[in-house]
């Protein structure tokens, strides 16, 4: 009865956790971004659309990519849940986002586990997929959900959960949380079995390119290595702490190689895990191109490639 409940609950409000396009004319002039398919942005773990309607998980980027003429889309799926059940609620939504304007296919930006999400959508309908890009994208698995999974602490899987049913009550989309399957989702054994349904993009040396395109679908990927960027960002601290698990250059949460995805834009900018979304609140180092410009030249460079 309960987990009905919140089904009913969490299909009520799919429409909800949809950011449909309404960028001006004015700011649409300049074409930079304006892509063939839609951009549709997909969040990680502990994610969101936004929360209570006020602070958005892909700060300033969607408006960033609507200026330039883009139409984009904001998903939402269960914050904590496994991979491969995440991928089918963004499929979901991703067909939604097709009926509504009519386009053949999208452009997919995945950030931290939502580069898997969106990887599970390219590898069963590939046909509505002209891209896939994945931001700090955990491809190859995250030594720290190694580390959890290790653990097996019954405590700290009830935290996680409780704290993604509180996001996902506060950003109006209520589901039950399974953090057990995304720790398995996310961890190294898990991104390997993972990559044997969905190899498409995932490079087949330990930090290399993968293939730039497969199935008709297109492969891009960025992110940074770095923890402390900004004294003034409280989460930076924290990503610090976990940065002491990896071995290699990492940017808190995923390692600089797992990050990999077939045209590896670049891997080492120096943001952290969140900065790469320009989070928290835009509190990214002053002395790096900000994130907001590297989704627009992102944009830019879709387009010039026809999609």
């Amino acid at each position: 009865m309960k987990a009905a409940l919140f089904r009913l609950l969490a299909s009520g409000a799919l429409a909800a956790g949809i950011g449909l396009f309404a960028g001006s004319s004015a700011h649409a002039a300049s074409g930079y971004t304006q892509t063939k398919y839609p951009i549709v942005l997909a969040h990680g773990l502990l994610g969101f659309k936004n929360l209570l309607g006020v602070v958005d998980y892909f700060f300033d980027i969607e408006s960033g990519l609507e200026s330039g003429g883009a139409r984009v889309f904001v998903t939402q799926v269960t914050a904590v849940d496994g991979s491969e059940a995440r991928g089918e609620q963004l499929l979901a939504q991703v067909q939604q986002i097709l009926a509504v304007t009519g386009a053949k296919k999208v452009n997919l930006i995945g950030h931290s586990q939502g580069a898997q999400d969106t990887r599970y959508v390219a590898g069963v309908r590939p046909d509505l997929v002209a891209s896939v890009s994945t931001v700090g994208g955990v491809n190859k698995g995250a030594t720290l959900a190694d580390v959890l999974q290790q653990a097996n602490s019954p405590i700290l899987t009830q935290l996680v959960n409780a704290i993604g049913s509180l996001i996902d009550i506060l950003s109006g989309r209520p589901s039950l949380q399974d953090a057990q399957a995304a720790v398995a989702s996310l961890s190294t054994a898990g991104s390997a079995a993972f990559n044997a349904k969905f190899p498409a993009g995932v490079p087949t040396t330990a930090c290399g390119n993968g293939a730039a395109t497969a199935n008709g679908v297109a492969f891009y990927s960025w992110s940074g290595t770095a923890q402390l960027t900004n004294a003034l960002d409280i989460s930076d601290p924290i990503l610090a702490l976990t940065s002491t698990v990896y071995t290699e250059a990492n940017d808190g949460l995923v390692g600089r190689c797992s990050s990999h995805l077939g045209t590896v834009i670049k891997d080492d900018y120096f943001y952290n895990h969140l900065d790469e979304v320009n989070q928290a609140f835009g509190l990214v180092s002053p002395f790096e191109a900000n994130p907001v410009t590297v989704f627009r030249t992102h944009a830019n460079r879709l387009k010039n490639a026809g999609f």
